[in-house]
Formats: structure tokens, sequence, C-alpha cells
């Protein structure tokens, strides 16, 4: 009888610690992409170009590179007017945090964030955006 006792609790505990520990990534995750936002809205590429994977600064090779994309092809994270972070999950090995952006006009969008853990901490390996965007009523 003690000994499921003690079962119990150890499985308790260590149920506990992996919930404590999945709270803590998730708001680790969801401040790398804030610190992003942060940066874009602050027109400082360099710092914003920090926030992407290794694999994906090697791809864009420059701030000015990366300043180009973003500007011309996801211009709704340069300036959002609103974020709302949605469901963090595992799709094929790889971390996802849905965001919904809203951008200056109104219009709400849809996007994907690839996250990855490295070294230097959580960083953004790809972002996708997710069907066509909307008006906010």
């Amino acid at each position: 009888m003690r000994q499921g006792w003690i079962a119990l609790i150890l499985g308790t505990l260590m149920a506990l610690s992996s919930g404590i520990a999945a709270l803590a990534q998730d708001a680790e995750i969801k401040e790398t992409i804030d610190s992003q936002f942060e940066a874009f809205k602050a027109d400082d590429f360099d710092t914003a170009f920090g926030y992407a994977t290794p694999q994906l600064r090697f791809l864009f090779q420059s701030p000015q590179n990366f300043e180009r994309m973003v500007t011309q092809g996801y211009p709704m994270v340069h300036r959002p007017a609103e974020v709302r972070y949605l469901e963090l999950r595992e799709v094929a090995g790889n971390l996802w945090q849905k965001v919904q952006i809203t951008d200056a006009k109104g219009f709400m969008h849809l996007l994907d964030y690839k996250m990855e853990e490295t070294e230097e901490g959580w960083r953004i390996g790809a972002v996708q955006i997710l069907g066509n965007p909307g008006v906010t009523a």
C-alpha cells in the first residue's frame, strides 16, 4: 500500500514538473516572438534578424535582405496593430506557435511560427501565412 502511495506521489510530481516546464517553454517562445515584433516596430532589423535561427540567417545573409523579405512579404508583422497568441503545438517533431495578427487596416491574419531551441534560446525557423486575411468585427 505504501509503495502505491509513493508511486502516486512521484507520478503527480513528475506531471507537475512537466507542466511547469511546458509553461516556461510557452512563455519563452512568446517572449522571442514578442521581442522580434518590438524590433520590427522600432525598424531595428539587425535585432529582429537575431531572433531567426542560424539556418534562416544563413539563408537571408544580411539584416537588409531580411528587412526586404519582411516588409514586402509579411507587412502585417512589420507594424501589427494587435497580436494574439493561439495554440502552441507539435507537428512532425517541430513546435509551431499559431499567432493571430491584426494589421493597421483592421485585417486579421493567421500565421504559424516554427520555433527551434538553439544555444541562444528559442529562435524563429520559419513563418507561414495561413489562409486569407479577414476583416475584424
